[in-house]
């Protein structure tokens, strides 16, 4: 393939930044990765991914796409002690205030600390011949003429020429904004969906073959029933016989620290998967878990600008930072690096056109899980912020087709082809859809359940 220019840097080392460059290696003569952080060469979480030691998960349609840009990966990581897992079957989701039915899905997904795949990305990045990795290096601000940014000037004055630069910095939109404002170019649209979600996380001892229970999962999701219950919870067996155990939820209902605080919103939850397993599980420390809140999300809309510069695109959190709570955002990340390698193949420059086009793309793929995460955190009605035509009624439905999924096969499974970004929101209207799971809703446990136990517990 001809390179379409001469070098590229890649602001920001994570998982988005790492995506794009492997994408821009083969499209550039020189890449430069540039990140603030000094860049562990362990699976830990560094301060610039503050979310980094918190339950992640990497949607199916993400495994597979860094399985295509990284032949091997999903062996690789599975080997150093990634968990494999079919979602229909090893997942236990409690949903809507029952268990989903559980089936053989034939999808495989892969459970694992964000740091362990961050660094496993990393170390596969790095050792592409064209690719440099700086770290503790930080980026001031862009540098370029009027409608053009020719390179990106760092903190210690000194300034680096490139064809193109990558802005991966992150959910903060003001840095990057007032880098463009200097150079006389516009910012985007922005809308702010205020959710106030907060988390806190505690890793366990897991004995090699330890599951969930008697029911032998490996991973497990809890969402209570909107509106008035707004509380979450997820436990994934992860790489070095660990358990990662993350509860929270909306509005201010996040969970306490301290162990005592932990163990007891714990117990109010409505299934037992959590008290259980904190019960039987040392933890890996006697510390204090970890908390991370996150006030709203985010998205800018380059799209609509009617002036974009030649030489810049954001990717990632820059573009859209989703409620984590649904685990879209690394995948969208990886989605989006894609969809930049294709427009630069296009236009072959990386021309002002070429960035319009890669942000339109771009809007088309954030538009579905930006929809399936906003509708979610507007049954609440604490959250706030433009609310689509019709969420309502959508959210109304989507209800019934999560009851119907506690029985029905066909209901399960399209929504969790939903979740993993391997259908549209679409699919989950198709007319043997509708009927299906508007009857199988009637049979559904939760319906004939007593209310929620634990409906007074310690948050924060």
């Amino acid at each position: 393939m001809r390179p379409v220019g001469e070098h590229a840097v890649v602001v920001g080392g994570s998982i988005g930044g790492l995506v794009a460059a492997r994408v821009l290696s083969g499209r550039f003569e020189r890449v430069t990765v540039i990140d603030r952080d000094t860049l562990p060469a362990a699976p830990r979480t560094r301060r610039g991914v503050p979310q980094g030691g918190h339950a992640h998960a990497l949607l199916i349609s993400g495994r597979m796409q860094l399985e295509e840009l990284f032949p091997g990966l999903t062996e690789e990581l599975i080997e150093g002690g990634a968990v494999p897992f079919d979602p229909g079957h090893d997942l236990i989701f409690y949903q809507m205030g029952a268990l989903r039915t559980r089936f053989r899905s034939g999808m495989l997904g892969i459970s694992l600390s964000r740091a362990y795949l961050e660094l496993a990305v990393r170390r596969r990045v790095a050792a592409l011949p064209n690719v440099e990795i700086r770290d503790r290096t930080a980026v001031g601000g862009l540098f370029g003429v009027a409608g053009r940014v020719l390179g990106v000037a760092l903190d210690d004055g000194d300034r680096i020429p490139a064809d193109l630069v990558v802005d991966a910095t992150g959910r903060s939109a003001t840095r990057s904004e007032r880098w463009l404002a200097d150079l006389d170019c516009p910012a985007p649209e922005v809308t702010t969906i205020k959710i106030d979600v907060g988390y806190t996380t505690r890793l366990l001892r897991r004995a090699p073959e330890d599951t969930l229970g008697e029911d032998g999962g490996l991973l497990y999701l809890m969402s209570c029933v909107p509106p008035d219950d707004k509380r979450a919870a997820a436990a994934f067996a992860i790489e070095g016989d660990r358990w990662m155990v993350t509860l929270g939820g909306w509005h201010r209902a996040h969970a306490p620290v301290d162990p005592e605080g932990f163990a007891a919103f714990a117990a109010g939850l409505p299934d037992p998967h959590m008290t259980d397993l904190l019960a039987r599980c040392e933890p890996v420390d006697d510390g204090d878990a970890h908390r991370f809140t996150y006030p709203a999300a985010r998205r800018r809309y380059f799209e609509r600008l009617r002036r974009l510069p030649a030489g810049y695109v954001a990717l990632g959190d820059a573009i859209c930072s989703f409620n984590p709570l649904y685990g879209q955002g690394m995948t969208v990340a990886t989605l989006e690096a894609q969809i930049l390698g294709r427009c630069l193949d296009r236009f072959g420059a990386p021309t002002a056109e070429m960035a319009r086009r890669y942000y339109r793309a771009c809007g088309k793929t954030i538009d579905t899980p930006w929809q399936m995460s906003t509708s979610s955190d507007f049954m609440f009605p604490e959250t706030a912020g433009p609310r689509p035509f019709g969420t309502a009624l959508v959210n109304r439905y989507v209800r019934r087709v999560m009851l119907a999924s506690h029985v029905s096969v066909p209901a399960h499974r399209v929504m969790l082809e939903m979740q993993h970004l391997l259908a549209r929101p679409s699919a989950v209207m198709r007319p043997t859809t509708v009927v299906r799971s508007l009857r199988a809703a009637r049979r559904s446990p939760a319906l004939k359940s007593a209310p929620p136990r634990g409906a007074e517990v310690p948050v924060e």
